[in-house]
């Protein structure tokens, strides 16, 4: 039986530490660190790690905004949120996650692109 790509990167534990890295990532980048200034970093690590968890076909954890509702209104450019995907490309490298994953992972990133560009 093949895993889920929640077990490939780790479970619960690999995916939070993973969420972390990537919001840390953000607060960092100094493309996008603005927008998360004043943010509850907690609070934030939270709910990428849910978002992330569910997902990647773990349990379904996540109870915030869909994606459009969250962004809505943010008018986030393109450059943004390609900067959020070298974010999390630079966090699955951090936590040696393979290139298969990586690769799954980016693709499910972008195909969100619609619901966080420009609306």
């Amino acid at each position: 039986m093949t895993q889920s790509l929640y077990e490939r990167l780790g479970a619960t534990p690999g995916i939070t530490r993973l969420a972390g890295d990537l919001v840390d990532q953000h607060l960092s980048n100094e493309r996008i660190a603005t927008r998360f200034a004043a943010s509850d970093v907690p609070r934030m690590k939270h709910a990428a790690a849910t978002f992330f968890i569910g997902a990647t076909g773990g349990p379904q954890t996540y109870e915030g905004k869909d994606l459009l509702t969250a962004h809505k209104g943010m008018n986030i450019s393109p450059a943004e949120f390609m900067a959020v995907l070298d974010d999390a490309l630079a966090a699955m490298d951090k936590n040696h996650v393979g290139l298969a994953e990586q690769q799954a992972v980016l693709f499910a990133f972008y195909s969100m692109r619609s619901q966080i560009v420009q609306v």
